[in-house]
């Protein structure tokens, strides 16, 4: 019998060119290939912010996957905190 991975759930907040650049998308199939669930949305103030929860190897991959994102964007800051979650997403989504 397998033993259950450590769970955590982060925010993040991703600074730099990062609208206008499919960077939600990519966020999207990255957490996706992760197998983590949570959120992507753009920001008012040109930033992206994210919710990644699911094992913790995975989520520190996706945390570090951002500093790339995907073609054309610039990130300059990977801001992020642990959150606790009372409810857990079932799946990755867009939500704006």
């Amino acid at each position: 019998m397998a033993l259950e991975k450590p769970r955590k759930s982060v925010k993040a907040r991703i600074t730099g060119r990062v609208q206008g650049v499919s960077f939600r998308v990519w966020t999207l199939r990255e957490a996706e290939r992760l197998e983590l669930s949570g959120w992507v949305r753009n920001e008012p103030d040109g930033s992206v912010a994210a919710l990644f929860h699911g094992p913790e190897d995975a989520v520190a991959d996706m945390l570090d996957r951002l500093w790339r994102g995907p073609a054309g964007a610039v990130v300059a800051a990977v801001d992020f905190d642990d959150v606790e979650m009372d409810e857990v997403p079932v799946r990755f989504v867009i939500t704006g």
